[in-house]
């Protein structure tokens, strides 16, 4: 329907245009009729045009075709679980702008930070799971094992990052190895990562689970903003990642499993990689879990989740405009290039704030609610029946991916609304 009534829209009305206008001119188009019946006839034509109208406008709110869900501007009601850092800062590649919102009822279980230095950038957006503790972790701990490698071997690769998400995942297993009789439910908590990491000119990504990095690039050929996604979405949802994951555990019964409709890693998980989530990786805590719809009926043998991140490497082309990084919950109900083009037609400033809006008016709309209801509900539970949460971070490039080696340092991790001690420094690192 999507697909046919926008053109019969245009054409109903441009022909209802041109026939009143024949309405208006019908003393000498149309000799026959008097001029009474030629005023009823353009108003007839007046009044179906104008009904017309109404009904596509009524279509178009409830098929969600609104071109201005990005408006920043019609409501004095605020966000109480909405966080932006409210300038646009200034980082070695470029200027960056960071947004998140809660959407369940108890905590964010997303996490995500920008560190800044003189010849690097490093971004991280955690999507949590079954709680906030490995979004967290991630927070705290992947970045400091990047400096750290990247120090010690003195460069600053693909493989750099690949180590460093490797030692956060180890990490937090040696925590869930220290906890799990105190606490069986630490083996349950998991999230997806998506790092992208500018370092001199070059651009690293790496991602596990469904976050979702995506270009905003110059067409050369038409001049106009397109969408380049970098990362694939691990869900299995998607036939492509449940093939992946049928031709790597041919050995594993039941590896993937409904539940209500939805694909799912032995009935629990829809992301085929993640870190954390012991009790899909290790059989000793495959059967530790205390809540009921996290526990498996049976013992795994073996890993059934992959911790080993996508990677892509490339250098900044002069036609790279922009990176967006951000958690499932934005690209739930904003398409890839729907997000590059509202960064590239509203101003920089607050742009993740915006894009973040963006994504609750059309989750708010599909619920059958307005967005500034949902943002004045009291019902803790209320919101996340509407959207999940969401981190959103907007990097605009320096012209032709250049970078400045004199930008001091900033860190800032989402949520707070301060400048935190720098801590990108890689004095010496190629």
């Amino acid at each position: 329907m999507a697909f046919t009534l926008v053109p019969l829209q245009l054409q109903f009305f441009r022909s209802g245009a041109h026939l009143t206008d024949h309405g208006k001119s019908c003393g000498s188009r149309f000799q026959f009729f008097s001029d009474g019946k030629c005023a009823r006839m353009a108003g007839l034509l007046n009044w179906l045009l104008n009904l017309a109208k109404s009904v596509v406008a009524c279509c178009t709110n409830l098929l969600g075709w609104n071109k201005d869900d990005d408006d920043d501007v019609g409501s004095s009601v605020s966000d109480p679980r909405l966080w932006d850092r409210e300038e646009l800062a200034t980082c070695s590649h470029g200027q960056f702008s960071f947004a998140m919102v809660q959407g369940n009822p108890s905590q964010c279980e997303d996490d995500g930070q920008v560190e800044s230095g003189p010849h690097g950038l490093f971004v991280g957006v955690y999507d949590g799971h079954g709680g906030s503790r490995v979004s967290s972790y991630c927070c705290d701990n992947l970045f400091p094992n990047l400096a750290r490698i990247a120090q010690e071997t003195g460069v600053l690769t693909e493989d750099t990052l690949r180590n460093a998400i490797a030692a956060t995942e180890n990490g937090f297993m040696d925590v869930v190895h220290s906890e799990h009789e105190a606490d069986p439910n630490v083996t349950a908590v998991g999230s997806c990562c998506l790092v992208a990491l500018l370092w001199k000119g070059r651009l690293h990504v790496a991602n596990l689970g469904d976050c979702r990095a995506v270009l905003g690039r110059l067409n050369e050929i038409n001049n106009r903003i397109e969408a380049v996604q970098l990362t694939r979405d691990d869900n299995v949802s998607l036939q492509d990642v449940r093939s992946e994951v049928l031709n790597a555990y041919p050995d594993v019964p039941d590896i993937l499993q409904q539940v209500q409709g939805v694909w799912r890693i032995k009935g629990r998980i829809q992301v085929s990689k993640a870190i954390g989530d012991a009790f899909l990786k290790i059989p000793e805590y495959s059967l530790l879990p205390t809540v009921p719809r996290l526990r498996l009926r049976e013992a795994i043998t073996r890993s059934v989740l992959s911790a080993e991140p996508s990677m892509l490497t490339r250098d900044l082309q002069p036609r790279d405009r922009f990176l967006i990084c951000a958690s499932d919950g934005l690209w739930e109900h904003i398409t890839s290039q729907r997000a590059v083009q509202i960064v590239n037609k509203r101003p920089r400033e607050g742009i993740a704030r915006r894009l973040v809006k963006a994504a609750l008016k059309v989750a708010s709309r599909k619920s059958g609610v307005t967005y500034d209801h949902v943002k004045s509900t009291t019902d803790p539970n209320f919101r996340r029946n509407i959207h999940d949460d969401i981190t959103v971070v907007v990097i605009f490039f320096n012209q032709g991916g250049t970078y400045d080696a004199t930008v001091p340092g900033l860190s800032i991790r989402g949520t707070k609304n301060e400048n935190l001690p720098a801590r990108f420094n890689l004095q010496g690192v190629a």
